[in-house]
């Protein structure tokens, strides 16, 4: 799977710096690095309109070669596991249903260290909730 993520990151590279160099050859508005290499001439190899209608046909054959790299990539990235259901159901088949008391001697205890005693008598709580309003 590792090979066909690098091949098609290779060919979405290679598509995206060929566009990159045909749109800037085209002769237009923004583009006109063109007319340096003769794009605007009748005299070319494919003549006046043909030039411009090869240029521009490679250029979108080259886009859908890269969105099309862009679909396969998004695809690869997000695609499900094998073992199916979702990660939360996965975790919770494999974890246990009670935490694990604590055994004496673990990592977390300081050695020598006495263990804290319980409380001597828990505080008696109010019959009614009248004794807890503070008197004015």
């Amino acid at each position: 799977m590792n090979v066909v993520l690098n091949l098609l990151v290779g060919v979405q590279m290679l598509a995206a710096l060929a566009m990159i160099g045909l749109i800037l050859i085209q002769h237009g508005k923004g583009a006109d690095m063109g007319a340096a290499f003769g794009s605007g001439s009748a005299g070319s190899l494919f003549g006046a309109s043909g030039s411009a209608n090869f240029l521009s046909r490679t250029t979108a054959v080259l886009a859908a070669v890269f969105f099309a790299c862009t679909l396969l990539l998004a695809y690869f990235s997000h695609a499900r596991p094998a073992g199916g259901g979702s990660l939360l159901e996965r975790a919770a088949v494999g974890a246990p249903a009670t935490p694990a008391a604590p055994t004496p001697g673990a990592a977390g205890e300081i050695p020598g260290a006495a263990a804290p005693s319980a409380p001597a008598s828990a505080p008696a709580a109010p019959v009614s909730g009248a004794g807890q309003i503070p008197n004015k």
